[in-house]
């Protein structure tokens, strides 16, 4: 009896004909790709926004041999303009800091004053800022990172593009050994096909049940791959921290809805490319 309702559970065999690791392998690890495709398009993102948001926005005003009124006045100017959202003058402490990998000292050095703005618009012309501060203080000039911040972010933005097509072409090549293993099935249990076929199964019916034993192995196999793809994007997203701006690496800043998303997408490719394989194979039977 329990030999009965196994098999009208399962009439075409596919627990034995579609029972080998080879598909979950497979998809595991295309999963685990996926994963990585899916993370790197979410950093590029950020790295992209954050270029464009803030070092984009960053404006450094040079006051060479300005003293501390200079400086004041400078700073005072600067946050009564509409286009700047903060003036800070930089440390001197600091300043030395950020030249000593290239002079290896400043003990004795001339150094300028330094002022770090931000504007409130990253589109705004700095050169209508320095050229209105000099007329305030003469000698000011205006430093832009722009055209360098837009490079950077041109080139995230290649990089997210980069990840999006990798994501396709592996959702396309796990089709293509879902496809090959829904073959390989119908060869195996094409003596039951045909006789179900023959009693007046609906192909609907037929492709249904290759669909959703494939979606789920496809889906298991997905689930192990995407398992295995969090180590590495934990490890990633802790070496990514300070360029991204990330207050916290690590698990708190991966891609969860995404990653969560990799084996219900996986069901879906598989399923869908099982039912249009077996519904053609049909088709071609007497």
């Amino acid at each position: 009896m329990a030999r009965r309702r196994r098999y009208s559970r399962d009439p075409l065999g596919l627990r034995r004909a579609l029972s080998g690791p080879l598909l979950p392998g497979l998809v595991a690890a295309m999963a685990l790709l996926a994963a990585l495709a899916v993370a790197g398009a979410q950093g590029a993102a950020a790295l992209a926004e954050r270029w464009q948001r803030g070092a984009g926005a960053a404006v450094t005003v040079q006051l060479p041999d300005a003293d501390a009124a200079a400086t004041e006045r400078a700073v005072t100017a600067l946050r009564g303009m509409e286009e700047v959202a903060e003036a800070q003058a930089m440390d001197a402490a600091r300043l030395a800091d950020l030249l000593r990998p290239w002079l290896g000292g400043t003990a004795g050095l001339p150094l300028p004053a330094v002022i770090e703005i931000r504007l409130r618009d990253p589109r705004a012309d700095p050169v209508l800022v320095g050229d209105r501060l000099a007329a305030t203080v003469p000698g000011a000039v205006v430093e832009a990172h722009g055209l360098w911040v837009g490079r950077l972010a041109a080139l995230a933005r290649s990089l997210q593009a980069l990840s999006w097509v990798v994501l396709g072409l592996v959702a396309a090549v796990a089709a293509a050994v879902v496809a090959v293993a829904t073959r390989a099935g119908l060869a195996a249990r094409r003596d039951a096909v045909e006789v179900l076929h023959g009693l007046g199964a609906r192909d609907g019916e037929i492709a249904g049940r290759f669909a959703r034993r494939l979606g789920l192995m496809a889906a298991g196999g997905a689930l192990l791959g995407t398992a295995a793809a969090v180590p590495a994007l934990v490890l990633l997203a802790d070496l990514a921290a300070p360029w991204t701006g990330a207050a916290a690496g690590g698990w708190a800043s991966l891609p969860w809805p995404a990653l969560a998303a990799v084996p219900p997408f996986a069901y879906l490719v598989g399923w869908a490319t099982a039912q249009a394989t077996v519904r053609r194979w049909l088709r071609q039977l007497p």
